[in-house]
């Protein structure tokens, strides 16, 4: 539930925002992350009226209310603002007719303004209010980036993520957020990770306890956000279960309704695990650019047994 009050409290700097009237409505909740200005509505027309929607109000809206008569205006913004409206905000500062005030104050709408012009508020407002309506998800493991992809590190409590994070932050990488990753599906249809405010920048190791890794790594080793290109979980060495060596399947798992790749990698001693996921990460990388290893060398293979030849050399 996100409310006119998060939404002055959270951005109203940004926004360059101030109250003037209807502050008993800052409880009132935004259903539709949209804002729009009256339109044909204020001259009447109030068919197909987006009533649930942020009302904003420009120069052009405030010239033309005031060529109406003191009724007919009354009239007219009485139409506007319905129990459904969130607020109102007025752009560049214009200050609001005392039908507006008055009204917003019987109804208890808060009457926001804005120090911006009306577009340029408006493209702002939009993008806020499509960022904090996202869908989104908590997730356990540790997100970091390698080489500028972002590899979610997964798998059972005790399995080592923490210890790898630590190695790849050690050798340069930066770290997102250890132990629970906040995802959010944006708009351009991809996934972006990042940490919760409690613990951002800090990581949990067994035997060591909480460490803040900007403090001991510096400022260059962390980062606030970033995409989830991949997923790598790590498990124990199971003898009995079988491992892809070739890597021509591709695995995917579905977050949020995007499918992001997936690996399963197997940990025991002796296998560095740090350079493991360098090299995952490396691999993605070359996909993205086009050159698939495990397809190009089962190309070749299947060329050789097509043309007879019975040796690899």
């Amino acid at each position: 539930m996100y409310r006119v009050k998060d939404l002055f409290e959270q951005h109203g700097v940004r926004l360059e925002l101030e109250l003037v009237a209807g502050s008993s409505g800052l409880q009132r909740t935004i259903l539709v992350p949209q804002a729009n200005r009256p339109g044909i509505s204020l001259a009447g027309y109030m068919k197909g009226y987006a009533n649930k929607r942020i009302l904003i109000f420009g120069r052009l809206e405030f010239h033309y209310l005031k060529d109406l008569d003191v009724k007919t205006r009354k009239n007219r913004l009485r139409a506007l603002l319905s129990p459904q409206t969130p607020a109102v905000i007025v752009a560049r500062k214009h200050r609001p007719p005392k039908e507006l005030i008055d009204l917003c104050e019987e109804r208890g709408i808060p009457l926001l303004r804005a120090g911006m012009s009306t577009m340029n508020l408006l493209s702002k407002l939009t993008l806020l209010l499509a960022e904090e309506f996202a869908p989104s998800i908590d997730l356990h493991g540790t997100l970091v980036e390698v080489f500028g992809i972002g590899v979610l590190i997964q798998g059972e409590s005790s399995v080592g993520k923490s210890e790898a994070a630590l190695g790849l932050i050690e050798r340069g990488h930066r770290l997102i957020s250890d132990d629970v990753v906040r995802v959010k599906k944006k708009e351009a249809n991809f996934l972006e990770g990042r940490g919760i405010a409690l613990t951002r920048h800090l990581m949990e190791i067994r035997g060591i306890g909480i460490i803040n890794v900007a403090y001991l790594y510096g400022a260059v080793c962390v980062r606030e956000a970033k995409s989830i290109d991949i997923i790598v979980k790590l498990e124990e060495w199971d003898d009995n279960k079988y491992y892809d060596r070739v890597g021509i399947e591709e695995k995917t798992e579905t977050i949020l309704d995007i499918p992001v790749p997936c690996h399963i990698l197997p940990v025991k001693p002796g296998r560095d695990v740090v350079l493991l996921l360098e090299t995952i990460a490396l691999n993605h990388r070359l996909k993205l650019l086009g050159y698939h290893s495990a397809k190009e060398f089962q190309s070749k293979l299947l060329e050789k047994i097509s043309n007879g030849e019975n040796h690899l050399g």
